[in-house]
């Protein structure tokens, strides 16, 4: 059996590719969980810098929201790296690097909730891991494109918002079709 591969957070390789999200967890609960794009990695400072340049604020989030759904993020994750024979990651408080195909299907999930009632969470986790890596990585592109700053509210966000929030899925876990629901959202938006 082949050696797993260490990585740092969930699955960032810095020798692979710069490009990666940086989660960072507040210590206090009233302090907010900041999600940034970034494309540089300084090797060996265990505090990353982040460059108001360069780096992009993609959410931020509350810490109580954020404590409903990292579990369900860390289980999906570490599923994945298992499979790819990369170690696991665990959420602390501090900055996470989040490999960057799975930092576009964390983002879609919190730009789901950061709106929404914490009531809806559940619903959203559910609709979330009803769709495949690549629905996410296809809704997490056509989002950034129109709205992905840390502020924007609007067209794709506001969408992939009902979708995921109020597109339940039945029992047996099959997906309503988000992509009907989606183009009929952004048709109201």
């Amino acid at each position: 059996m082949a050696a797993k591969k260490s990585a740092l957070g969930f699955g960032f390789l810095p020798e692979q590719s710069q490009q990666h999200f940086l989660v960072t967890i507040p210590k206090t609960t009233d302090d907010l969980v900041i999600i940034h794009e970034r494309f540089q990695w300084q090797n060996g400072i265990e505090k990353q810098i982040i460059d108001e340049f360069v780096d992009k604020p993609k959410a931020q989030l509350s810490k109580h929201k954020w404590k409903l759904i990292e579990e369900a993020l860390k289980v999906e994750f570490n599923h994945r790296l298992k499979k790819d024979a990369i170690l696991t990651g665990k959420w602390r408080v501090g900055q996470n690097p989040v490999e960057k195909l799975l930092g576009k299907e964390l983002l879609l999930l919190v730009w789901a909730i950061e709106d929404s009632d914490p009531s809806v969470i559940p619903i959203a986790i559910r609709n979330w891991r009803g769709l495949s890596a690549e629905e996410r990585w296809w809704l997490f592109t056509m989002t950034n494109a129109s709205s992905g700053n840390i502020h924007d509210k609007r067209g794709w966000r506001k969408a992939v918002r009902y979708a995921l929030t109020e597109n339940p899925i039945d029992e047996k876990n099959k997906q309503v079709d988000l992509f009907e629901l989606l183009v009929n959202q952004q048709k109201d938006v």
